[in-house]
């Protein structure tokens, strides 16, 4: 951990929503293969206009990184697509419809787990707590890309930006969780890889909010908005295991 603002009580937090990508998945593993073949499809394999299609939407070619907060890092399939579609002069509706198709297809890129997910996962639910998971991704995506890893079953709850809760950082889908679980949001931590996820946690009043480096952010673009900075999900068990202020 490298950053702490609030201090943490573990008897206080009854539940946790992670965001997905960057998160629960290693972002840049995971998505610059899936963005780039989508934009393939979408350019029709005009290699100038996806180019451009994924600078447009966050993607640095010369770090060969997704940027923090970019849309491709923070957005959803819908943001993603009016940025193509204004590009490529088709319509968002139909854009957004073909990136619902191939991010939610078997046969597209697969998706790379962040260490110790499910291990993690199954710790944290061992303990009692309640988890959840919020992400920009639509729905369907959520078993697209962590159907493979075995643990959909340890969350009590999972929301898209397609899902009715609104879209972050707005409070509607820390909100959703705790109506779903009977938390109160101070009962409930946030977890995410970019500050809109940290600010969903905020606007809706959550417990803790902590910030992990498994995505498209650095230390340093968490920690004004973080209650704690973690490497990865895989801390933060040791939470709860040393019951003790961090």
């Amino acid at each position: 951990m490298s950053h702490s603002a609030r201090a943490f009580n573990a008897q206080r937090i009854k539940g946790i929503v992670f965001d997905k990508d960057g998160t629960l998945l290693d972002f840049h593993a995971t998505w610059v293969p899936k963005v780039r073949q989508a934009a393939r499809v979408v350019a029709a394999d005009k290699p100038q206009l996806i180019e451009t299609m994924l600078a447009a939407t966050g993607y640095d070619a010369g770090q060969d990184r997704v940027l923090s907060g970019s849309i491709i890092a923070a957005g959803s399939n819908k943001e993603i697509s009016e940025v193509w579609a204004r590009l490529t002069h088709q319509s968002a509706k139909e854009v957004e419809k073909a990136l619902s198709v191939l991010f939610t297809s078997a046969a597209f890129t697969g998706s790379v787990a962040v260490p110790k997910l499910k291990l993690t996962l199954s710790s944290l639910a061992a303990l009692g707590l309640k988890l959840g998971v919020a992400t920009m991704d639509n729905e369907a995506g959520i078993k697209a890309t962590l159907g493979q890893f075995g643990c959909l079953d340890l969350f009590d709850y999972s929301v898209g930006y397609d899902s009715g809760y609104g879209t972050k950082p707005g409070p509607g889908m820390v909100l959703g969780f705790c109506k779903t679980t009977g938390l109160a949001p101070e009962e409930v931590m946030v977890v995410g890889d970019n500050t809109h996820d940290l600010r969903m946690g905020q606007s809706s009043n959550a417990g803790f909010n902590v910030g992990v480096l498994t995505g498209t952010s650095l230390s340093s673009d968490l920690e004004p908005d973080a209650d704690l900075v973690l490497d990865s999900i895989a801390d933060l068990p040791a939470l709860w295991a040393q019951k003790s202020n961090c």
